[in-house]
Order: structure tokens, then C-alpha cells, then sequence
């Protein structure tokens, strides 16, 4: 036995070999009685896991395989196959490993592996970088958001409102919920044997309204647990409130299980009126789980219309936090409602008074969750405007009725007040139109028959265009989904026939997980080149298309959930370093084809987000910080990059003054590359600086409530030079003063 244990064996015939788990980089050899003979000191950090080919030992554990002499003297390394390497044989002249491919801890493959070169000496790489040759410029909605109505994208992530089910949408009627959670109330009452009734005649907002009966015995009232608190913040909120009798409602907030540990405001003098009572509060301690307790006194009855409680510092309602990570990122554009959300959205039930505006169940979505519709049009305006950004709306296409209903609301965005919809919406609180530009004409309707969908989809064009023709408008495509019989796939049939009807044509983009990290952070790019390919088919080919320039919207694009854990709620992953990557291979691909991608919206919160958040915390993901470096600091005139740079993936662009070259590399190997700029066209004239976000771990992540683990790091550049160091797994952008 070898004290410490061992994660990997190998023989050679006559002896074993152990990697030592006490004595790092050490290679114990063993005789076939289990006695140390040797040891074996590797001139470098090695993995864990071993086997021998006859000649060489090979060693894994993380993403890199290495290839050591008998002696120890490291000779040769090639690149995993998955993500890490668990076990390993030699055998019929093949490497045989055994592989984690994605981020679970079960999904073990094995490989074989022919090896073909395991040099360590680095390939020195020549980038030839033609700055006369100018590109169509970067579209500025490259850097688009998407937000929808789904998981904790708005709700719990850009919302501040921290009550669930707040107009009660589900009866309060019962102390212990059983039964399937997503479709039990959030809200308990505070005994056994109190009850509430569920009042439908005397209903504040939807179908029907608390109602609890006091009798002098006992204080009785309702209950929201699950809060999340920090000490010394601020909480704001309200309760609306009426009753009949001698009545005193006691609302408090709860940190803890002592009478010390709450603070309680009471309200007197109900009467049959509906009025909002506020509160405000400050929290004596962290918790997650905190509580609300509205509790009655006296004898009579009151009910609760509603209730509210946010952070003190929410922004009109949105999450001080979130708002600050995404103002950071930058997007340029969001895209709202929807998504399959919208295909059952009526945005005139979110306008108006927020407390009084419909519950509902959003069936869009296999969580059900409560649509409370607090946030609506009048709140997605304020939130671009927040963040500074131009709204994107998108308008149903499933209905017999939604040109009527698309018209409208476009009246309503962009009207002036001569027009009904605008004097609505001025009555609103906003009588200047917010002069919507961009509108989607419905989400992902490859479930209708296409020959059904394309008079749909003219008809409600029409009548938008009606109300605001200088709108843009973005048609749902879909290469490859099912299209006319015999006439091409659906994306063809909305440009052979819908082309005089819209602007730009949509579509989506999930990459999967792919095993080894220069085929996962190819991903998205490889299916950007394949969109762009068909759709420039489509071009050279379509009659339709011969005298326009409909260009490809990304509305929606990142990694796709469904091979991970949903760790932030309903299609909530967790994204890696790796993903980064990705995403930034991904930009690139875009940066290539801007004659035909002009907009790309990416989710930003939580759903498929670039950024994370608890109860009481938010954290920028890595992907996030790759769409904001590319956003605030490459350039805008993409310069043609002629040499083939592979494993790097190299893109380079003018800013926007011509003052200076823009480069950005992904290097998705876990080996330092030095790359010579052979530049065409431009001369480099100052040392300039570099900004790099690099890990060595590509599975590391941030998460909220955690100091950060990647992170963009600025780095000054010490002289004028044609050559550039590439760090290992990294994303660096290079900005080199030139004339």
C-alpha cells in the first residue's frame, strides 16, 4: 500500500507506477510486492492519472495530457479531449481516456485518441492584418439584450418587488401547502385556525380578495416567509387595506425568532374604502429568511387588496444592483416581452395603476409562474431609459385579432395625443410618445402552418405601418424549420413571400456543450457561419430579395440551458469561463459577417443570463464581462484578417476616430501564443494597452454574494511592437494607437 492513497496506476510490466498523493509532481515505482523502490520527481506539475505507452509516461487530470520521459523530463503535451480527464490506458497505439464532457459529474465519455503531434514548442503564428480593406461597420446592436417574462429574468432578477403572488392570485386558505408548490400560494395565515376567506364580492384587483374575521380572541392575519434581509438596508412597501369594526392591522418585518427581531408599524381607522397604507422599514440582521406579517386586531373583519415591500433604493421599482451591472455591460438595445411569453400577452392588462392591474397564471412557460403584470410597457420604456438604451418591442402574431391589438400599440408607444391610445397613454403619466423604432412581429411560430402564418403575419405589418410607417420590423425566421410543402424551409418562405413586409428576419442561437475546449468555444460561431450562409444563399437566389437588404436580428443567442443544472430559477445556469470564450468567438463570427448581421440580444439577467442574482446580491458572469470589454473598447470598422490563426480566433477593426487599431484574440488552449502582426495598410505609432480577462480554470464562474474570480484586468503595453503575448485560455483585446 502506498500511504496517502493514489489516483492512478500504470506498469510497464515489471514495476508499478503511482502518482504520489503527499508528494506533489512524484512518480512512485513499486515492485509486484507493493514495495517503494523509487521515486520518480516530474520537472513539472503533473495529473493525477497515468498510463505508459511502452516508451513514455502520460499523465492527465486536467485539460492538458503530458508525455514525460522515464526520468521525469517533460517531452511532450496534448490537449484533452473533454474538459478534465479522469483515467487513462494506453492500447493498440491509441490513447484511451476517460473524459467529464460538460459541467455534470455523471456524463463521463471515453475517448480514443490518436496522437498525432504532442510537441511543446509553441507554433509561432503570423497575422496578416489589412487595414485598407475596411468592412461594412459594426452594428452598435451587436450588443443587444433580451428580456422575457420567463423564470427570474424580471421578476427576482430585474423587479425589485420581493412579495410573491402580491395580489393573491391563489386563494390564502390553508396553514400547510402540499400539493404541487408552483401552484400553491406563497402566503400562509399566522395560525392554525385562522381563516381566510377568499371574498369575491368586495375584490380589490382579479377574482378575489383575503377577508379575515377577528373576534377579540386571538390576533389572525397572513404571512410571507422567505425574504431575504441584510442588516441595516432599507425596506419600503405598502399594504392596501379596508374593514369594518374595531380594527387595528399590525404589518411588521421579521429577521429573526425574538420579539427584538422585527420592527411593526400598525394602521387604524379601516373603513369600506380601499386605501394604500405605507410602511418603511430598516432590517436588524441578515437573513434569507425574512418575513412579512400583516396580523389584525380586534373584532370585525378587514381585507388586503394588496401588498408591496422593495429595497429602499430600488429604481422606479427595478433593483438598484441589477441596474448598475447591466448600465455596466452597456447593451444597446432590449428586446421585450418575449419570447413564447408574448404569444399570450395582453400588454393592456400591465398598463395603468400597477396594484390594479390583473394576476394571472403564465402558462408560456412549464413553471406557471404568477404574472403579477407590474411590469409592463410604461416599465420596460423607463427601464431603456434607465439604462440607456432603445427599446425593442415585440407584438403577439397567434391571434385572429393581433393586428387590432399590435395597431394600438403601436399607437400607444408612438402617438401623439390627438390619437385614443395616446391620450391613454399620456393619462398614464407620459404624454411625449416614446417613439418606438424597432418592433417584432411575434416569436418562434414554427407550431403554425406557414402557409397560415405569412398572410398573418402582412396583415398585422399592415396595420402597424398604418398607425407609424417609418417602424422597422423583424419577421421570425427559421432556417431549417419547416416551410411550404416542397418550397424550401420557413425562413425561404418568409422572405420569398413576407419580404415587402418587414426590415429585418430573426433568428436564434443556442450552442450546445461540446467535450473538448476549442470545439465548445466554437459553438455558437460555427452556427452564426451556418445562418449567415444560408440566408446569403437566400440572397443570391430569391427574387424577392434582389433589390433589398433584409439583414439577419440574432433576438436571441447565448449557450442553451438544457445540458445544466438550472441553479438561478426556471432555464437560470450557471455560465463558465469557458463560456466566455464562446461568446467572444461568437462576437467575432458577427464581426465578420456585419454587411449581414445586424443585431444581436442576448439574455442579460438570470434566464440564459449574463448576470446572476440571489434575493439580495447580483454578480456579473464571465460572459457578461466579454460583452462589455468588446462593447466599451473594440472598434467599429472591421479590417480583413487574412491568415489562418488557428487555435486562436483573431478579429481586428478601426475605432471609430481611425486613431487606433483594435485587435481581439481568443485563445481557447491552455499554451501562451506570441502572434506577429504583419500589418497592411496602418503603421502602429505608441506602446498602446491591452485588456485581458483570462483564467486557468476553464469551469471557474462568478456567483453573487462572492468576490468575483474572473475578472477583466487593464494592462498597459511597454512598447510600440508587431508582437503580442496571448495568455493561456484567455480573451484579450488589444488597442495599438496607428495612423
Amino acid at each position: 500500500a502506498v500511504e496517502g492513497g493514489s489516483a492512478g496506476i500504470a506498469t510497464d510490466g515489471e514495476y508499478l507506477y503511482i502518482p504520489s498523493e503527499i508528494k506533489p509532481n512524484t512518480l512512485l515505482k513499486l515492485d509486484k510486492q507493493g514495495n517503494v523502490v523509487d521515486e520518480i520527481h516530474f520537472e513539472a506539475p503533473s495529473g493525477p492519472t497515468i498510463t505508459w505507452d511502452g516508451t513514455h509516461f502520460w499523465t492527465g487530470g486536467g485539460n492538458v495530457i503530458q508525455k514525460w520521459t522515464p526520468d521525469g523530463k517533460l517531452v511532450g503535451m496534448i490537449y484533452a479531449p473533454a474538459v478534465e480527464t479522469w483515467d487513462m490506458a494506453w492500447g493498440d497505439g491509441y490513447l484511451w481516456t476517460i473524459n467529464r464532457t460538460c459541467e455534470e459529474w455523471n456524463d463521463a465519455k471515453v475517448f480514443q485518441v490518436e496522437v498525432l503531434n504532442d510537441s511543446i514548442e509553441p507554433t509561432p503564428l503570423t497575422v496578416t492584418i489589412d487595414a485598407d480593406q475596411i468592412g461594412e461597420p459594426i452594428s452598435p446592436y451587436l450588443y443587444g439584450a433580451f428580456i422575457e417574462h420567463q423564470g427570474r429574468c424580471i421578476y427576482d432578477g430585474i423587479w425589485a418587488e420581493m412579495l410573491q403572488d402580491r395580489k393573491f392570485y391563489y386563494p390564502v386558505n390553508y396553514y400547510f401547502p402540499w400539493g404541487e408548490k408552483k401552484h400553491k400560494s406563497p402566503w400562509r395565515a399566522n395560525e392554525f385556525d385562522t381563516v381566510v376567506m377568499m371574498d369575491t364580492e368586495h375584490s380589490y384587483v382579479g377574482e378575489h380578495t383575503p377577508r379575515i374575521d377577528l373576534d377579540r380572541q386571538k390576533p389572525r392575519g397572513i404571512v410571507q416567509e422567505g425574504l431575504g434581509l441584510r442588516q441595516g438596508e432599507e425596506y419600503e412597501g405598502y399594504v392596501v387595506l379596508s374593514g369594518s369594526g374595531s380594527i387595528s392591522v399590525e404589518v411588521s418585518l421579521v429577521w429573526g425568532p425574538g420579539p427584538e427581531d422585527r420592527q411593526t408599524v400598525t394602521i387604524d381607522g379601516l373603513g369600506d374604502e380601499y386605501t394604500r397604507r405605507p410602511f418603511h422599514f430598516t432590517a436588524g440582521a441578515d437573513t434569507d429568511d425574512g418575513r412579512l406579517e400583516i396580523i389584525g386586531r380586534g373584532e370585525g373583519a378587514f381585507y388586503i387588496g394588496t401588498a408591496s415591500l422593495m429595497p429602499a433604493d430600488n429604481i422606479n421599482g427595478m433593483r438598484a444592483d441589477t441596474i448598475a451591472l447591466l448600465k455596466g455591460i452597456g447593451f444597446t438595445v432590449y428586446r421585450w416581452p418575449g419570447g413564447l411569453f408574448v404569444n399570450d400577452y395582453d400588454w393592456r392588462q400591465a398598463i395603468g395603476d400597477r396594484d390594479l392591474r390583473p394576476p394571472r397564471l403564465n402558462r408560456a412557460y412549464w413553471s406557471e409562474d404568477v404574472e403579477s403584470n407590474d411590469f409592463g410597457l410604461d416599465e420596460f420604456m423607463a427601464l431603456c431609459e434607465e439604462v440607456g438604451a432603445e427599446p425593442y418591442v415585440v407584438v403577439s402574431s397567434s391571434g385572429p385579432d393581433d393586428d387590432i391589438m399590435a395597431a394600438e400599440e403601436v399607437e400607444y408607444l408612438n402617438g401623439s395625443t390627438d390619437t385614443p391610445m395616446g391620450t391613454l397613454r399620456a393619462a398614464n403619466g407620459h404624454p411625449e410618445p416614446y417613439n418606438v423604432r424597432f418592433w417584432g412581429i411575434g416569436n418562434e411560430m414554427w407550431f403554425v402552418p406557414l402557409e397560415d402564418y405569412i398572410e398573418q403575419h402582412n396583415r398585422i405589418a399592415e396595420a402597424m405601418w398604418a398607425v407609424d410607417p417609418s417602424i422597422k420590423l423583424v419577421a421570425v425566421g427559421g432556417v431549417g424549420f419547416e416551410g411550404l410543402p416542397g418550397d424550401g424551409d420557413w425562413a425561404e418562405g418568409m422572405l420569398t413571400y413576407c419580404a415587402d413586409y418587414m426590415n429585418l428576419i430573426s433568428e436564434h442561437i443556442y450552442g450546445g456543450s461540446s467535450p473538448g475546449l476549442i470545439e465548445h468555444a466554437d459553438s455558437i460561431a460555427s452556427i452564426v457561419r451556418g445562418l449567415v450562409e444560408a440566408h446569403r444563399e437566400y440572397r443570391e437566389r430569391l427574387e424577392s430579395l434582389q433589390d433589398k437588404d433584409i439583414r439577419l436580428a440574432f433576438d436571441e443567442w447565448n449557450y442553451s440551458w438544457e445540458d445544466r443544472h438550472e441553479i438561478y430559477g426556471e432555464a437560470g445556469p450557471r455560465y463558465y469561463f469557458k463560456d466566455a470564450l464562446g461568446i467572444a468567438q461568437g462576437l467575432h463570427e458577427m464581426f465578420r459577417n456585419s454587411d449581414m448581421v445586424f443585431m444581436a440580444n442576448i439574455h442579460p439577467v438570470n434566464v440564459h443570463g449574463q448576470i446572476k442574482t440571489t434575493k439580495t446580491d447580483a454578480a456579473i458572469e464571465a460572459t457578461g464581462l466579454v460583452l462589455g470589454l468588446y462593447r466599451h473598447h473594440f472598434g467599429t470598422l472591421p479590417v480583413a484578417v487574412g491568415s489562418d490563426t488557428e487555435p486562436l480566433d483573431v478579429v481586428a477593426a478601426w475605432n471609430e476616430e481611425h486613431s487606433a487599431l483594435t485587435v481581439a484574440v481568443v485563445n481557447p488552449t491552455e499554451e501562451e501564443h506570441t502572434i506577429t502582426l504583419a500589418l497592411e495598410g496602418a503603421v502602429l505609432t505608441d506602446a498602446g494597452q491591452m485588456w485581458v480577462i483570462a483564467h486557468s480554470d476553464p469551469m471557474v464562474y462568478n456567483e453573487p454574494g462572492q468576490p468575483p474570480r474572473v475578472v477583466i484586468e487593464e494592462i498597459p503595453l511597454d512598447a510600440v511592437s508587431n508582437e503580442l503575448n496571448v495568455p493561456p485560455l484567455s480573451i484579450s483585446l488589444y488597442e495599438l494607437p496607428a495612423r
